[in-house]
C-alpha cells in the first residue's frame, strides 16, 4: 500500500487513459505559477485518508483541454471538474491496486481549491506518498495520505 510504484504505476496508467499522454517521476521541484489548483478525494471504509493533486494554472488548463478538447484560459468550474475527475481516478486506480481496498474502501467526491498562497494541513498521517511529475513541461504533484487500515 505505501509502495512508491503502486502511486507511479497509478500515474502513469491514469495519464495514459484519460490523457492519451505519459509523463515521469521527476526529483522534488517546485510549482511556478502563483495559482495553483488542488484536488482532494478522501477514502473512507478499511483505509481513512486522501488523494491529493495539485498542479499549477497553466497545467490544469492543458489537463482540462485535453480531457475535453476545448480551449480554457482561466480556471473555470469546467477546469475543476475535469481536475476533480482526474483526482478521482487517481484516487481509485491507486486503491484498486491493493486487492483488500478494492472493495472495502470507499471514495468521496472531489474537492477543488483554487488560489494563491493557501496551504492544506493534514494531521499525521501514518504513511504518505509525495511524488512530484513532469507533464508536458509543466509540474505537478501526487500525495496519498492515510491512515493504518482499519
Amino acid at each position: 500500500m505505501s509502495d512508491p510504484q503502486n502511486l507511479h504505476e497509478t500515474v502513469d496508467e491514469v495519464f495514459l487513459m484519460m490523457l492519451n499522454m505519459s509523463c515521469d517521476a521527476i526529483e522534488q521541484q517546485a510549482i511556478q505559477d502563483s495559482e495553483t489548483i488542488t484536488a482532494v478525494v478522501g477514502f473512507g471504509g478499511l483505509l481513512s485518508g486522501a488523494c491529493v493533486f495539485r498542479s499549477g494554472k497553466s497545467v490544469a488548463l492543458s489537463i482540462a483541454a485535453t480531457m475535453t478538447g476545448m480551449e480554457f484560459s482561466e480556471i473555470d468550474d469546467m477546469v475543476k471538474d475535469a481536475i476533480g475527475e482526474l483526482c478521482n481516478m487517481l484516487a481509485g486506480v491507486w486503491k484498486g491496486k491493493v486487492p483488500e481496498l478494492s472493495a472495502n474502501c470507499g471514495l468521496s467526491i472531489p474537492a477543488v481549491i483554487t488560489g494563491r498562497d493557501y496551504s492544506i494541513h493534514v494531521q499525521a498521517p501514518e504513511f504518505r506518498l509525495h511524488q512530484e511529475y513532469r507533464f508536458e513541461d509543466e509540474v505537478f504533484e501526487v500525495m496519498i495520505i492515510c491512515d493504518g487500515l482499519h
